[in-house]
């Protein structure tokens, strides 16, 4: 029997999950912390991956270690520690600061369809990953990808095309990550031996 299915969420052990939500086939590693956070059906993260106030569309590769929408500080007051905001964990008398939480929440990163994100990489917040796109491990990415682009580096800037612009147009039209299950399946073996634009050329007419 297969271990991913369309009506519940793998977990692994160790996850922390607040606020977010879920589609079908999709994995969480073990040890992972998601908050603020939709993923869209097929995507998965592996092990300690720290996603937050994110969109991660369907088919997204999240490596182990990697972290989304990681979350600021301010740097504008007079001191940028957690007593500011989290300051009912240090006076009886204080509360939270509900605005900067709202802010902070409000900054969504967001993740195109059938993109990897690296081993160790990291996303800031309200950037977006286009469709495809290849973030290498270890990178800070700090701007916007456009879709089927591979960066890499700290701060992270473009190293080379995943597909030439006019294949990635095509997948983009094409949207194979909206078939259905049945419909993946059927096409697995061609998704397997056929480069993007032989595939392309077999589904685009069917």
């Amino acid at each position: 029997m297969a271990r991913l299915t369309a009506n519940a969420t793998f977990f692994h052990p160790e996850c922390e999950i607040t606020d977010s939500t879920f589609g079908a086939f999709v994995e969480i590693g073990k040890g992972s912390r998601v908050n603020n956070a939709s993923f869209g059906d097929y995507s998965y993260c592996d092990r300690y991956a720290d996603i937050a106030n994110a969109q991660i569309g369907k088919f997204a590769n999240i490596a182990a270690f990697s972290r989304i929408g990681a979350t600021d500080h301010p740097l504008d007051t007079a001191s940028c520690h957690h007593f500011l905001y989290r300051s009912d964990d240090y006076w009886d008398d204080a509360d939270r600061d509900v605005d900067f939480f709202t802010h902070r929440s409000s900054r969504i990163a967001q993740i195109g369809h059938d993109t990897w994100i690296g081993a160790g990489a990291m996303i800031k917040p309200e950037v977006t990953l286009g469709h495809g796109a290849v973030v290498a491990a270890g990178a800070v990415v700090t701007k916007d990808v456009a879709p089927y682009t591979i960066v890499a580096g700290t701060p992270a800037t473009p190293l080379r095309r995943r597909q030439p612009e006019p294949i990635a147009e095509r997948l983009m039209d094409l949207a194979w990550w909206d078939w259905s299950h049945e419909d993946l399946r059927t096409a697995l073996p061609d998704f397997r031996s056929m480069s993007a634009e032989t595939f392309l050329e077999k589904y685009e007419t069917a």
